[in-house]
């Protein structure tokens, strides 16, 4: 009898209106197409546009192409070879009738006869490969999991492996096909494309929703959806379709979830209704893992019945919403509004103490691999406080972790406030990771009811070592919270209370109280005392195996070292503790990243100054806002534009920065801003202004550049030298090295030659070690004069400065970049050179000299002293070597100066 066929079946799908075209898949597509590759296997879970995609690229291949839409019917051996047949009859016409002949016997011929007949009259039609004119032909199979048959399986491979060049086999399936998909991959035979790559793009999302669905998202907004969705693309649709006419786009996106109605009855009828039982069994109760692995599922579901491993991987071969998360397929998760869904009906399922049972099971398994994090999360989820507690006070969790932190504070601050009272040192530890995570307002209300809490437990009783220790926390954690204010004196005085409080053996809160007391004295300048408790803090930390508290210690040592020019040191430090907190570093490592920043600045290389600034900011913005620390990240990088020549980029960023200091009263930050701020001014030529603003702050490197600028060098030098002597005596050696390189350039400008070479090589001697450069190449023009006469008086030996600097002076001289080029007329005629070009203000006062003005003329007329006149002279005389004003004018003519 023979099989009736549907013509429907072997329709090619028609293009979709508004579809969004996917090039890049298309590409791929087309890269499976030469000779050689047999098959194009497209499988993805339901909904990820397989059979949209295949229709689009076989409409414009180029090639005839052969269709067949497949359902469960076709499970038949006979029916599927019948309706195989006619889907090639669609392009090649008679072809196969013996087959369908053959099939319509009472005893047909086995599978494998029909096919070798087929496979034998395709192969007779003529190949070409230069043209395109039908020899070359597309099979596409759509929907292949719907045939549950092994003989169909069989069949199919069988064509495969004899497969004639004219044929090219598509199959779109939502689960992988039994067939030897693993030799086909190795022999470079077949072309796959998996649910990672079929996923919509951010820019393809964007279109799809604003352009084919008509809506009008923000770039926020779709990125949020997308992100959401993981780019499944019936996600999209069906959050799109839910979002017509509402308001508010934003909040919808935000509550949009798995257990979402249309999502919810989407998933149910395509994905989890399909399943047997017990698949759906240990999909509802391994929902409640982040993350699953076979030993874990099995401890979770407690039975024996299959192995959690083997059905993971049925899973990721039925492409049932599981992500592979390594590529040894040992863990995985679920596709995000999957899990959504699945914990929803667990919920619908099971009672809350059944849960809560899972929870428990998953928490003592993850303890028991060393995942502390995960069994706190379980403990937590099962509300089981005593366990909890134990993990937290266990000091295995890693406090580094922002993750982790987070998630033990969101724990904290759901417990009911009998509970915490009742658990006094649960209130310290919400404080302590409240600090931690960046949140500070709510730190000081949380210690208020710890002590309240230890008094009311105390009733008049003496304290006992432990409620002592708890007091020493809390005057610990105290201590940190005034860190993070600046308050230098609050430190001072709750660190060494809690060191005279806490127990000798509770090494990390210890090692907290001297880290806290290291930078008071950092603050107050005493950098020696710093660097003590900061050792101090070091060795408590490693002896604690606590990771966090020690990469505080390391930072605050390179802080130090920092500050001692030892910039190597310093970088090394900051690696080191970047190092440690690897890639789950908490909102404090834009200290290490500003410290790096800070480096690589004076190192001269100014994008990764940047690149390392901006990864501080963005660490730095996740804390509270009362924080000031990324309002420090916007001043550094308005530095870093001002030295890339980004000059209205550097005064919009500090005007910002400005603003939210003073909105948010940071006030310590004020003259931080002012000091960048006027290198803007002294950089746009604002003398007047630049004037103004440094004696608004205590800013004695500003003032002797504003000073330097208005050609007054002898007043540079009355303020440089009192602030260089105090940074002496109190052991700045950062401010010393930054003072004398301003004297030297004062100096120089003053017509001192002896004695601005000795400030330059006392300066460069400091500052070569650490590797200086933007230090005195951002002091600009004068520096380079100053360092390029230092450079002739060593070659002409005229001064015993050590030689060795050589090398570095010529780098320092190079990032200065070359000065103007030489008119032709003076390379031609070399005795017409300078040794260096006259400045701005140098032609100005030649100009007057050659007018017959006397020096005191000179400076009234200018508004410069005598001193600073008269060193504007030497240095006009040595820049045209000559000895007399006479001379000096005679020169100028010859150079044509005049």
């Amino acid at each position: 009898m023979s099989t009736p066929i549907l013509a429907t079946k072997l329709y090619i799908p028609p293009s979709r209106p508004k579809v969004i075209l996917r090039p890049r898949l298309i590409e791929r597509l087309n890269g499976g197409l030469p000779v050689g590759r047999k098959l194009t296997l497209i499988s993805a879970p339901a909904g990820f546009g397989k059979t949209t995609l295949v229709s689009e690229w076989v409409a414009g291949c180029g090639r005839p192409v052969a269709w067949l839409s497949l359902d469960a019917g076709d499970s038949d051996p006979a029916r599927f070879l019948a309706y195989l047949v006619a889907a090639l009859q669609t392009i090649f016409a008679g072809i196969g009738a013996e087959v369908l002949a053959a099939l319509e016997s009472p005893q047909p011929p086995p599978a494998e006869a029909l096919l070798a007949a087929l496979i034998n009259e395709i192969t007779a039609i003529p190949d070409n490969p230069s043209t395109d004119s039908g020899q070359r032909f597309i099979l596409v199979l759509d929907d292949y999991h719907l045939v549950e048959a092994e003989t169909v399986d069989l069949a199919l491979t069988f064509l495969i492996e004899r497969q004639p060049p004219q044929m090219h086999l598509v199959i779109a399936t939502r689960e992988d096909p039994p067939l030897p998909l693993a030799r086909l991959r190795a022999r470079g035979q077949m072309t796959e494309l998996r649910a990672a790559e079929l996923r919509f793009t951010p820019a393809e999302a964007a279109e799809f929703l604003n352009r084919a669905m008509g809506l009008s998202l923000s770039d926020g907004d779709v990125a949020a959806l997308e992100t959401r969705t993981e780019g499944w693309i019936a996600g999209l649709q069906l959050a799109a379709l839910s979002m017509q006419g509402l308001p508010d786009a934003a909040g919808f996106i935000r509550s949009f979830t798995g257990s979402h109605h249309f999502v919810l009855d989407y998933l149910v009828e395509e994905v989890l209704g399909q399943q047997p039982s017990s698949i759906q069994a240990f999909l509802l109760r391994t929902a409640i893992l982040d993350r699953l692995c076979g030993p874990l599922c099995d401890a979770v579901l407690g039975s024996a019945a299959a192995s959690g491993q083997e059905t993971l991987e049925h899973l990721e071969r039925a492409n049932l919403f599981i992500v592979p998360l390594d590529n040894e397929r040992r863990w995985y998760r679920y596709h995000h509004l999957f899990a959504d869904l699945l914990r929803q009906r667990l919920g619908q399922s099971l009672t809350a103490a059944e849960i809560a049972e899972l929870h428990i099971r998953a928490s003592q398994w993850c303890e028991d691999h060393a995942l502390e994090v995960e069994a706190f999360h379980h403990a937590a989820a099962a509300n089981d406080i005593e366990r909890a507690e134990r993990l937290i006070q266990g000091g295995r969790i890693p406090l580094h972790s922002l993750a982790a932190v987070t998630i033990v504070l969101g724990w904290l601050d759901s417990l009911p406030k009998t509970v915490l009272d009742a658990r006094p040192w649960l209130w310290i530890r919400s404080a302590m990771s409240a600090l931690n995570a960046g949140q500070i307002t709510s730190v000081e209300e949380k210690l208020q009811a710890a002590e309240v809490a230890l008094a009311a437990a105390l009733r008049n009783a003496d304290p006992d070592d432990q409620t002592c220790d708890l007091i020493g926390q809390i005057a610990a954690v105290r201590a940190t919270l005034a860190l993070a204010r600046y308050q230098s004196e609050a430190m001072i005085i709750q660190s060494r209370r809690a060191l005279e409080y806490l127990h000798p053996d509770n090494l990390p809160f210890r090692s907290r109280a001297f880290r806290a007391l290291g930078y008071a004295h950092q603050l107050q300048g005493d950098r020696a005392a710093a660097r003590q408790s900061y050792t101090e803090a070091r060795s408590i930390k490693q002896a604690s195996g606590n990771i966090h508290l020690t990469v505080s210690a390391i930072t605050g040592l390179g802080n130090i070292q920092e500050a001692e020019n030892q910039l190597y040191q310093a970088a090394e430090s900051y690696r080191y503790a970047l190092q440690l907190l690897s890639d789950q570093g908490p909102p404090n490592a834009d200290q290490e990243y500003i410290g790096l920043a800070r480096i690589s600045y004076e190192w001269n290389d100014l994008e990764a100054a940047a690149q390392y600034g901006q990864q501080s900011l963005q660490l730095a913005r996740q804390y509270d806002p009362a924080v000031d620390r990324y309002v420090i990240c916007e001043v550094f990088l308005a530095r870093v534009k001002l030295a890339q020549g980004n000059v209205a980029g550097a005064e919009a960023m500090l005007t910002q920065s400005e603003q939210s200091a003073r909105q948010k009263g940071f006030t310590l930050r004020l003259s931080d801003i002012a000091a960048v701020q006027v290198l803007v001014l002294l950089r746009q030529g604002r003398l007047t202004a630049a004037a103004q603003l440094a004696p608004q702050y205590d800013l004695p490197l500003s003032q002797a550049r504003v000073l330097i600028a208005q050609g007054d060098p002898a007043a540079a030098l009355a303020v440089l030298e009192p602030f260089r002597q105090q940074a002496e005596a109190r052991g700045w050696a950062d401010e010393q090295l930054r003072a004398m390189a301003l004297q030297a350039v004062a100096f120089h400008l003053k017509g001192a030659r002896a004695q601005a070479a000795q400030a330059l090589a006392a300066a460069l001697a400091l500052a070569e070690p650490g590797g200086f450069i933007r230090l005195f190449v951002d002091e600009g023009e004068p520096m380079r004069l100053a360092i390029s006469d230092f450079r002739l008086l060593i070659d002409k030996q005229l001064c015993g400065h050590d030689r060795n600097l050589l090398g570095y002076v010529d780098r320092l001289l190079a990032a200065f970049g070359q000065p103007a080029a030489m008119p032709q007329s003076e390379i031609e005629n070399p005795k017409s050179t300078m040794l260096e070009p006259l400045s701005q203000r140098e032609l100005e006062i030649l100009k007057l000299i050659a007018q017959g003005l006397s020096n005191r003329a000179i400076g009234e007329r200018l508004f410069l002293a005598l001193d600073t006149a008269k060193g504007h002279n030497r240095r006009i005389f040595d820049k045209l070597q000559v000895e007399r004003r006479t001379e000096a004018i005679a020169r100028a003519r010859e150079l044509g100066l005049l």
